[in-house]
């Protein structure tokens, strides 16, 4: 596959705690030159970056990143407010604690939610795959699926694991074709991006592809 390929799939993505508008700039310049899909960063630099691609890249955000416990009221408004700034697409962590609890009807709730917020933008729906069962796995795939969200999207990169190969291919089988699946956290090689998407990812959480792409030259 080509690097290209591959990173047209790439959401490029910085959301260290103590990231710099310069940081943020560097990366919508980044993204903008080696034809990245979106780049995804905090929701205070959105409006900034908005305005400084002047439409010429998709900024993705995150909402209750990236514990995802904040209250459903919460992550609506931080939609709702991310979607005025700019922002073209939304990553949402779940209550994952609401999945140990089985609380699968406050959880269809929340989906629908911010998915509402979203006023037709792209939602995926970050389920934190290192926590969870397969079980837990394969029910998140029903329930995000009934709900309407566009992507289900494996992880935050800031709990205990990543994307793995294994996560992707099961996600993939139980997902139906409609909603779309980006695999995250940990992708830090074009092999592994080239793998992922071979597997059925159709996005790639990374930040560390582009890098890769210009040491290639």
């Amino acid at each position: 596959m080509e690097t290209a390929t591959i990173l047209s799939h790439v959401d490029h993505t910085l959301l260290k705690p103590e990231a710099t508008w310069d940081q943020i700039k560097t990366l919508c310049d980044e993204a903008m030159e080696f034809g990245c899909a979106t780049v995804c960063i905090p929701p205070s630099y959105v409006k900034r970056a908005a305005e400084y691609v002047q439409g010429n890249l998709k900024i993705c955000t995150v909402i209750g990143f990236p514990n995802g416990y904040n209250t459903m009221a919460a992550k609506i408004f931080e939609t709702k407010d991310a979607v005025e700034n700019g922002a073209s697409e939304i990553d949402m962590v779940i209550n994952l604690g609401w999945v140990k609890d089985r609380n699968w009807k406050d959880l269809a709730q929340e989906i629908a939610g911010v998915k509402a917020a979203c006023l037709g933008r792209p939602l995926k729906v970050i389920i934190e795959t290192c926590l969870l069962s397969d079980m837990e796995k394969i029910k998140l795939c029903q329930l995000v699926a009934k709900e309407g969200a566009d992507y289900l999207k494996t992880s935050t990169g800031f709990s205990t694991g990543g994307a793995t190969r294994e996560d992707v291919a099961l996600l993939r089988e139980n997902l139906p074709k409609q909603v779309k699946l980006k695999a995250s956290g940990g992708i830090r090689t074009l092999a592994d991006g080239e793998a992922y998407l071979a597997l059925g990812a159709d996005r790639l959480g990374a930040s560390a592809l582009v890098g890769e792409a210009r040491k290639q030259g």
